[in-house]
């Protein structure tokens, strides 16, 4: 199955980064946060301005991106855990 999100809807799939504290003490489940990291999937055609004029998108699908904390809504596809969220939602682009 594919999806394919609409206006300026971005498609994002968290990303599993250390599970360690800075201590080097392992974390569990419950004591980790929710991660802002994740990489972009699926990215929507942009949004329009007051006059109707398409905004484009400023991510592309690859991207490593920074988001706000707990925005978005989480879906379940083929066995896979997503997120949609607004491009307005996103911080940051992460470069390595």
């Amino acid at each position: 199955m594919k999806i394919r999100p609409l206006s300026d809807k971005i498609v994002i799939k968290m990303l599993d980064l250390e599970t360690k504290s800075k201590g080097g003490v392992i974390l569990t489940g419950s004591a980790k946060e929710k991660q802002d990291y994740a990489i972009v999937v699926a990215v929507g055609p942009g949004g329009r301005d007051d006059n109707g004029k398409l905004i484009p998108m400023e991510v592309k699908v690859g991207d490593k991106v920074m988001m706000s904390k707990y925005s978005g809504t989480e879906v379940k596809l083929d066995g896979e855990t997503y997120s949609i969220i607004r491009q307005s939602d996103l911080l940051a682009v992460v470069e390595d």
